[in-house]
């Protein structure tokens, strides 16, 4: 259908799809509006937040080459609605089971995460992210005559995504490359991060003969501790994507032994030899 030929351009847009009393709204009904869309912006905040994904920036090397500094992460909150459970090889953010986060440098996490902090998406700063490498009745030793670490028996080859830099094995922060924990007890996770030399993770929390002060049990993770997996990498644009290595750990065989009960915290603790 065609325009009137007497119509001019201006008034062709001026009238389309504008009522009259929108136009001349009150500069107070304009704010009511903006504030009922900010509300409406953060209720969803807070859903998202609660149900489906959570902003999370890394402050620290240990998770490198997977995982850079000032990565900003999508998390995938774990909840029953999803129906899935935590396996080994996921990389995930949990809270601190107690203590881990002692010493540990803080870092400014920049303009992006505080704003998303305001409305609810982002973390605060109690939080870590590693790899999953025990999961319940699993095993775990370091290492075999090829410094890899062994679960349930079976040399893992982590060369796609872990560095040791100049270790000779891939679990060297408890500074050797002998040790085993396990069984992880029903309800717990041991967890490493993939820069194994600069990682301060469930291997380095484990008792040994050279601890006195250690407290036992303090290597696993608590599965209730766990806020999400981690999808992929939001920002920088040229880091943008999902992460490798899951499959490397996720194809180990289970345990054959039945995991050891948790309830006192104390159960199946790793033994450092």
């Amino acid at each position: 259908m065609s325009s009137d030929p007497t119509d001019t351009p201006d008034q062709q847009v001026r009238g389309v799809g504008v009522p009259e009393a929108t136009r001349h709204r009150s500069p107070l009904r304009r704010l009511g509006s903006a504030t009922l869309l900010l509300v409406g912006a953060v209720a969803v905040a807070l859903v998202v937040k609660s149900f489906v994904a959570q902003a999370f920036f890394v402050p620290s090397s240990s998770m490198e080459p997977t995982l850079e500094v000032g990565d900003r992460l999508v998390v995938e909150r774990w909840g029953s609605w999803t129906g899935e459970e935590i396996t080994r090889g996921d990389v995930v953010v949990f809270s601190d089971p107690g203590g881990w986060l002692e010493g540990a440098d803080e870092q400014d996490a920049g303009a992006l995460v505080g704003l998303l902090r305001a409305v609810g998406l982002a973390s605060e700063d109690d939080h870590l992210v590693k790899r999953v490498v025990g999961v319940a009745g699993d095993v775990v030793h370091c290492c075999d005559d090829r410094g890899r670490l062994e679960v349930n028996g079976v040399a893992v080859d982590e060369t796609q995504y872990a560095l040791v830099d100049d270790a000779e094995c891939y679990g060297p922060m408890t500074g050797t490359c002998d040790w085993t924990a396990g069984p992880v007890p029903d309800g717990m996770l041991f967890v490493m991060g993939d820069h194994r030399s600069a990682s301060a993770d469930s291997s380095v929390r484990m008792c040994s003969d050279a601890v006195t002060d250690c407290v036992e049990g303090h290597e696993w993770v608590p599965v209730d501790d766990v806020v999400g997996r981690v999808l992929g990498v939001a920002w920088p644009a040229s880091r943008f994507g999902g992460l490798d290595g899951a499959e490397v750990l996720a194809a180990v065989p289970a345990a054959q032994e039945p995991a050891q009960d948790s309830a006192d915290g104390t159960a199946g603790a790793g033994e450092g030899r």
